[in-house]
């Protein structure tokens, strides 16, 4: 079975239309990815912020290797900043013939030294700063991932300490097109080097044409993963008809795909300037007529986004935002700035809620096969990044609210004008508003208390970091 003979049954739809269907758990998004590097047959392009060599990024480069073995053409473009793999590592990925692995905005990572990358923050400043948030998994050039989560364990339930509660969506057809055309746009940018030019050394095994046997010795051997994990693996033919099935894909003319081009914001010395995600947005809050509720991991605004929310509210639209707690978030100092600007933004009208370490949801959400195997539970932390207008218009992607976002990383979001989607999405988001998920912060009250004056001390310590980098 191939990708090309599954989306048979689409034929009459997939030129002039794009299906959507939204992947709420990290279990099934996962999953997704697989099935769809094991049915691939022309091209896999990814895009993405971070790229982990844990568990979850292992079994990932091994299926990948796998499909290039089948004759394949794989392309990774990864941000440099944070790229967490050995150099040997990435080079021996490279070497297949099938493989082609790109580094985006090089020189704050691989292959410098602890002198070598302060020196470039030192003197160039803005441009270290520009990293590529971009998460694009591209199939065949028909079938697109994208969305928050990067590929990590923590971002697929995995992890044994911190995982996200994160979300992305599916797409088929027609605006698959775009999300190719921006991947292009990033790999072919100056911005994005080969890997063999930011990387010096050569691996002894370069040329071992058993050089990958390690790779799927692990992710093959069923000690390195819980058998649960295994059984998905194993029932992947079935992942795309559950899809199919389910009633929640949805197809649509009105499906946007808005990405920002490399080097965003580069001819302003200064750090604000924005980009065409961050116009996108702003005209979508413009517009709203009823209703805006969000999820962001990270709610750092300007006196720009607080007007922006207070005039919504004044012309009677009801906001409410879901963002981490102290208590659940990943980012201190993300964190500090929201604090500081905490009651400014309530008062503007608008409703806060934070999310809970020990969220209720997280028993649906979270991989059954964590909650099974641990004796204790692991922080769940908000990662997605959504917003739904009016009940009928649904943004997913990876633009956080806050001045990175907005001025500084490239971000992608797709927008969805459905009822139906919109339906689904807002489901969820209305049981994390709730009580056992979240507590609303007002004037007087807010969680802060809930965690150790230790941590309460650290995020005091970090008000002294410039809000625009954060």
């Amino acid at each position: 079975m191939t990708l090309a003979k599954e989306l048979e049954d689409f034929s009459t739809l997939i030129h002039n239309k794009t299906g959507v269907y939204v992947l709420e758990d990290g279990s099934g998004s996962m999953v997704a990815r697989a099935w769809l590097t094991e049915y691939a047959e022309k091209t896999i392009d990814i895009q993405y912020f971070i790229f982990s060599t844990d568990n979850v990024g292992l079994i990932a480069c091994d299926y990948l290797v796998r499909a290039a073995d089948r004759g394949v053409k794989v392309r990774v473009l990864v941000d440099d900043i944070m790229v967490d793999a050995e150099a040997t590592d990435i080079l021996t990925f490279n070497s297949h013939k099938n493989i082609s692995v790109r580094i985006y905005n090089p020189g704050v990572n691989l292959g410098k030294n602890i002198f070598q990358k302060i020196e470039k923050f030192a003197t160039d400043f803005k441009s270290a700063n520009q990293r590529m948030h971009n998460k694009t998994f591209i199939v065949d050039d028909q079938v697109v991932i994208t969305g928050g989560r990067n590929i990590a364990n923590e971002y697929f339930d995995y992890d044994h300490e911190y995982n996200f509660r994160d979300r992305d969506i599916l797409l088929i057809g027609k605006e698959t097109q775009k999300v190719k055309s921006s991947f292009d746009t990033f790999w072919n940018s100056e911005l994005s080097k080969d890997v063999t030019d930011v990387i010096k050394d050569e691996p002894e095994n370069i040329d071992d044409e058993n050089r990958f046997d390690k790779l799927h010795e692990y992710a093959c051997n069923p000690e390195n993963f819980w058998p649960q994990v295994r059984k998905r693996i194993e029932n992947l033919p079935e992942t795309f008809d559950a899809i199919k099935n389910s009633g929640a894909l949805v197809w649509s003319e009105n499906v946007r795909f808005i990405s920002d081009l490399p080097g965003k914001n580069n001819k302003e010395s200064s750090l604000v300037g924005g980009g065409i995600s961050t116009s996108a947005l702003v005209d979508l809050v413009k517009n709203a007529k009823s209703s805006i509720n969000i999820q962001t991991p990270y709610l750092i605004t300007s006196k720009l986004s607080q007007n922006l929310f207070k005039d919504a509210v004044n012309r009677g639209v009801k906001v409410r935002i879901l963002t981490n707690s102290l208590a659940s978030t990943d980012n201190l100092e993300a964190f500090s700035s929201y604090q500081t600007d905490r009651e400014t933004l309530l008062k503007t009208g608008i409703r806060i809620f934070e999310f809970k370490p020990d969220a209720e949801e997280r028993k649906k959400i979270m991989t059954g096969e964590l909650q099974e195997e641990l004796e204790y539970t692991p922080i769940f932390g908000l990662h997605a990044k959504s917003m739904v207008i009016d009940e009928k218009i649904t943004v997913i992607g990876t633009f956080n609210l806050d001045p990175r976002s907005a001025n500084l990383n490239t971000e992608c979001i797709v927008v969805v004008e459905s009822d139906k989607i919109s339906e689904g999405v807002l489901k969820g988001m209305e049981i994390e508003f709730k009580p056992e998920n979240s507590w609303e912060t007002t004037l007087d009250f807010n969680p802060d208390s809930e965690v150790s004056n230790y941590k309460r001390l650290k995020t005091w310590t970090r008000k002294v970091i410039p809000k625009a980098v954060l």
